[in-house]
């Protein structure tokens, strides 16, 4: 194993240009370009495929080798021979290095107290598309790609403003992945921006492949099921949360950004609420909040009353109910456990498969099979009707990551429905709460602002009022500039 990277570079090339080789031993895509500049030896380095060839001979090499006669001092070369817009000198070599990793070209010059680093980072890269998991309706269709440079850009197009700050990172001790810190200087809450800076410099591993490592190592309650950072592919969703007063984080090679702080209305708001009118996006709004809970309570309410309370379901009901259960070998508890695990497989399957088999699976798995079962007498016609009616008021949410927290919390109370009946899923819900009022992200309560005294801020919760009653920020954000128009 190699020893860390030195910072010292040495005046001679030659000497630089055998270290790197050796450090560098056995990658055959680090391609080193010897060449004299008038009689000052220099090289380049580069990763054959990250960095953009055609500017290095047309712009750099060209230039340096018929126009540097005359030069005398390597600091003059900057100046007066590179015709390339971005160049900077390091003085520390392992500096260097990481930027040529990046995809950078390291420029070594005789007698140059330093190098330079010309920014040629050029590699395949997916276009700008349509997000493939955030329907749009109506709104931008352009979407995050895996490139980190063309996802500022997308943001910074919509925030034109220069107190949208990019503060750049580097995560991971041997991945060194790019990232970036936006938020706007004069919004921004603060104490988040303070909480979340000191929480990134403590992100201690090996390689960060993903957003979603950096969402798991700066959450704050990681034994939670409830997501506590939103995440989106959409870039106007960024923006809008950065005018809110919230912190977007961008990582290279991933085409999700991550959003904090984060609280439970959050994740059930969609862009389209905001961009038509304020009647069809607060009923739209007000549907989700009622399907989220109709598709927790209503499997646990089917055991508890078929299991317990069978007095309270109306007399004809009842009778239908003990008609469609006549012949099913197992009881409600197990009949809607069985239905729960195949819809949880069957979306699983639909997810991973590829698009044109993932439609034929959902097709096989929600007609076929669930037919099959209620003719085999395996579950109850009941059963697929409610199983059904879940899995469609569950996918009403925009969000993938609440609606699986809730997902996991129907089956718990599924389990205290059929040990105490509706008691079991009362008890079960008062956990659930305690466990929401306690919650916390980034210092914002997690309910905020179903738990926050401020009434304006009902405006944009259940219901989204016209967009000429959002006079201020969100109070719960605590932002420096609470005025939003006036």
């Amino acid at each position: 194993m190699k020893e860390e990277i030195r910072d010292c570079i040495s005046l001679k090339t030659e000497e630089n240009i055998c270290y790197l080789k050796e450090l560098l031993e056995d990658a055959s895509d680090i391609v080193f370009r010897e060449f004299y500049i008038g009689k000052l030896k220099s090289a380049l380095v580069y990763i054959d495929g990250m960095g953009d060839k055609i500017l290095l001979d047309d712009y750099v090499l060209e230039n340096v080798m018929l126009k540097g006669h005359n030069i005398t001092k390597a600091s003059e070369i900057k100046d007066r021979i590179l015709a390339v817009t971005d160049v900077r000198e390091v003085k520390k070599l392992s500096e260097g290095v990481n930027a040529m990793l990046s995809g950078d070209t390291l420029m070594f010059v005789e007698g140059l107290e330093g190098a330079y680093v010309i920014a040629t980072r050029f590699w395949p890269a997916r276009g700008v598309s349509e997000p493939s998991r955030e329907t749009v309706i109506r709104g931008g269709r352009d979407g995050f790609t895996e490139t980190i440079r063309f996802n500022t850009a997308l943001v910074r197009r919509r925030i034109r403003d220069t107190r949208l700050k990019v503060v750049p990172k580097s995560l991971g001790v041997r991945s060194k992945t790019d990232a970036a810190i936006m938020y706007i200087e004069d919004i921004v809450n603060r104490d988040a921006l303070e909480e979340l800076l000191s929480r990134v410099e403590r992100i201690n591993i090996d390689a960060v492949l993903d957003s979603g490592y950096v969402e798991q190592m700066v959450e704050d309650d990681k034994w939670s099921i409830f997501p506590q950072i939103q995440n989106t592919e959409r870039p106007d969703v960024v923006a809008a949360a950065l005018y809110e007063g919230r912190i977007a984080i961008l990582v290279d090679n991933s085409p999700f950004a991550i959003i904090v702080p984060a609280t439970m209305p959050n994740f059930f708001q969609s862009p389209d609420d905001y961009y038509q009118r304020w009647i069809y996006g607060s009923l739209m709004r007000f549907m989700r909040f009622f399907s989220i809970f109709l598709s927790l309570l209503l499997p646990a309410l089917y055991v508890a009353v078929t299991s317990f309370h069978t007095a309270i379901i109306p007399t004809k009901m009842a009778y239908f109910i003990a008609a469609s259960r006549e012949g099913v070998p197992f009881p409600a508890f197990v009949e809607a456990i069985i239905m729960e695990v195949s819809l949880a497989l069957l979306i699983e399957a639909i997810a991973r498969l590829p698009k044109a088999i993932g439609s034929t699976i959902g097709i096989v798995g929600g007609l076929i099979i669930g037919q099959a079962a209620v003719t085999a007498g395996v579950v109850s016609p009941i059963m697929i009707i409610i199983v059904s009616v879940t899995a469609i008021t569950n996918f009403t949410t925009p969000n993938f990551e609440i609606s699986t927290a809730f997902r996991i919390l129907r089956f718990l109370l599924i389990i205290a429905a059929s040990v105490v009946g509706l008691y079991g899923i009362v008890l079960g819900l008062i956990i659930i709460l305690i466990h929401l009022v306690k919650l916390k992200s980034f210092g914002i309560p997690y309910l905020s602002p179903m738990v926050n005294p401020n009434i304006s801020d009902f405006k944009d919760m259940y219901i989204r009022f016209p967009l000429k009653a959002f006079s201020k920020r969100p109070e719960y954000m605590n932002t420096e500039d609470k005025v939003r128009q006036k």
